[in-house]
């Protein structure tokens, strides 16, 4: 079973660009096939980022979070105007339009989880949730 998240992008294109919006535009929070913590499987766990906007962004210091606090800083990665970025789990080398964490773990819970996206000066930009949402600890696959 394939789990994703899709949230609607900003309405319609004025005739002088836009303030540039970047937010999470979409979540794959359970890899298809086994969870069995190969590159693979883990490269299939991803969050995407979209700048909604006409200009590009400088996204160098934003984090990207989970509920238990795993956390990705972004670190020199300039998000072109209506352009998206795919924030892979795994290892790879980083790309344009794909990122990775080099993690050997996953990330996002399958179950709940809230992935939260903040600037460099800390400040709430945009989230996304799933599933019910309990307090106390959670159980990671």
């Amino acid at each position: 079973m394939v789990s994703v998240v899709t949230f609607p992008a900003s309405a319609a294109d004025h005739a002088r660009p836009e303030r540039s919006k970047v937010q999470i535009s979409a979540v794959q929070y359970d890899s298809p096939g086994r969870d069995d913590r190969s590159n693979r499987s883990l490269n299939r766990e991803w969050v995407e980022i979209t700048n909604t906007g006409g200009r590009a962004v400088n996204l160098d210091g934003w984090t990207l979070k989970d509920e238990d606090g795993h956390k990705l800083a972004f670190h020199h990665y300039r998000l072109d105007g209506r352009a998206t970025v795919r924030v892979h789990t795994g290892e790879r080398r980083d790309s344009r339009s794909d990122l990775f964490q080099d993690r050997r773990n996953y990330v996002w819970d399958n179950r709940s989880d809230t992935a939260t996206l903040r600037n460099d000066h800390g400040r709430f930009t945009d989230d996304a949730s799933w599933g019910h949402h309990r307090h106390g600890s959670r159980h990671h696959r």
